[in-house]
């Protein structure tokens, strides 16, 4: 999961990103609501992890500014207003939780995926396909019922693909999705995760769309 970490308590900001990144996602962290509002623009993000008391311009208002852009990013609120009256604002706003600090870090990370999996149309915490399933808790894939060993980068890729099939992904779109600012990529990274996803769970399973990108085929209903 790509994060955009919205957070200026330097050692929760810290906290945050190094215990986020253990648990296998990738995270962008900015200090202040107009910084956020930048990335917000120019980044591929699969959810927002969202300060209300930014320096700039607050975290309110920068949940405002995203939802009348009508872009449907799930938003985690992170709190130490405790008040009601500031948790509906913010649900009447378009926050899809809250988090009251301090928080454990595991908590935040079962609410992260419950919000993805509502924006997702998905009930249930396991994604199937076909004779594929993940379990995006424990990063797991099982085959025919038989587990398979997949990297973290692999498993990333694959549930995306999955999670996105039917839609053609551009390499630039996965890239932006795996890492952050702070990492370097190799040229040919993405081809390297596709071809072991290939070699362990069948050639047939992910499609190139040469120019394009990559896709896992929707299917029949």
């Amino acid at each position: 999961m790509h994060i955009l970490l919205a957070e200026d308590d330097l050692q929760m900001g810290e906290g945050l990103t190094l215990g986020l990144k253990s648990l296998g996602h990738t995270v962008d962290w900015v200090q202040d609501g107009i910084a956020a509002e930048l990335a917000l623009k120019t980044e591929s993000l699969d959810v927002l992890i969202l300060d209300l008391g930014l320096p700039q311009k607050d975290g309110l208002s920068v949940l405002k500014e995203l939802r009348k852009s009508k872009v449907d990013l799930p938003v985690l609120v992170l709190t130490a207003r405790d008040r009601v009256e500031d948790r509906i604002e913010g649900l009447d706003l378009g926050a899809d939780d809250y988090v009251v600090k301090p928080f454990d870090l595991l908590e935040v990370n079962a609410r992260l995926r419950a919000i993805s999996r509502r924006r997702e149309g998905r009930a249930a915490p396991l994604i199937e396909y076909a004779n594929l399933v993940l379990n995006p808790a424990a990063r797991e894939v099982t085959q025919d019922n038989l587990l398979v060993e997949l990297s973290s980068y692999e498993y990333v890729v694959l549930e995306m693909l999955i999670t996105h099939n039917g839609r053609i992904l551009s390499r630039k779109f996965i890239e932006e999705s795996l890492y952050g600012w702070d990492e370097g990529v190799e040229s040919n990274a993405i081809e390297v995760y596709i071809h072991h996803l290939r070699k362990k769970l069948g050639k047939n399973l992910i499609r190139t769309v040469r120019g394009v990108g990559y896709t896992v085929p929707k299917l029949a209903s």
